[in-house]
């Protein structure tokens, strides 16, 4: 598939809200993961703020790249909490660099394997609703054309979460953002189960769900929210193959 193809693909992957299987879950994973698969990029991670302004990960396309969003929503320091704060984009060519000012990120980053990092608003207009966090493994400024694609993906999945939820008011902003983390939070607490039950890790716990999700055509978020509730018994996500 040429990149012209493959931009569209990943723009009609970010616009379609009204696909069976859609939910806010599938769409920040489609848009950390075409990040990774469209820009000069190693891992990719968003995060989105609930309504007291704390910022919550969303997606990520490794755990590294999840690792270093936590370390910055812990702090409240770091690229990624000015890019929320100010709605501007950041470049860190060489995290290295910053260790006098970002000391736990930097120690986070390079223990992930990260040299560089750069982020871009989620913002619905003129409205921040958190960041998009690009990482590479070695000291790297990404091209601008880059850094513009990021951008509009980005823009595009923000434009997508508000057509989602389904409250009738349109710019009730803060209701369908709170809407895609409640979810996100049902949905880690599904992974946990899965993970206690079948004694494997969280990362292959959320495997174990997306699977099952995709061979029954269902969302990541009924059957998360199923499992949470006990309507769902958790037996009925198969194990992991042995070896």
């Amino acid at each position: 598939m040429n990149r012209e193809r493959e931009l569209a693909k990943a723009f009609l992957d970010l616009a379609d809200t009204y696909a069976p299987q859609f939910d806010p879950l599938h769409l920040f994973d489609r848009l950390v993961h075409s990040c990774r698969h469209l820009l000069t990029v190693d891992a990719a991670a968003v995060m989105i703020a609930d309504a007291r302004g704390t910022l919550k990960t969303m997606a990520a396309t490794d755990e590294g790249a999840a690792f270093v969003e936590l370390m910055q929503m812990q702090t409240g320091r770091g690229p990624c909490m000015d890019c929320y704060r100010t709605g501007q984009a950041r470049a860190i060519p060489d995290i290295t660099a910053e260790h006098e000012r970002w000391p736990n990120l930097v120690t986070a980053m390079t223990d992930a394997g990260y040299r560089s990092l750069h982020t871009v608003p989620v913002r619905l207009h003129e409205r921040t609703l958190g960041a998009l966090t690009l990482l590479n493994t070695h000291t790297l400024d990404m091209p601008r054309d880059d850094l513009f694609l990021a951008q509009a993906l980005t823009d595009s999945a923000a434009l997508s979460l508000m057509h989602w939820a389904t409250e009738p008011r349109y710019d009730d902003v803060t209701t369908r953002v709170q809407s895609a983390i409640a979810v996100k939070a049902t949905l880690d607490i599904a992974k946990g189960m899965i993970a206690a039950y079948h004694d494997v890790s969280i990362a292959q716990a959320g495997r174990l769900l997306a699977d099952h999700a995709a061979r029954h055509r269902t969302s990541l978020a009924d059957i998360a929210l199923a499992l949470v509730n006990r309507t769902m018994e958790l037996a009925l996500i198969p194990a992991p193959p042995s070896g």
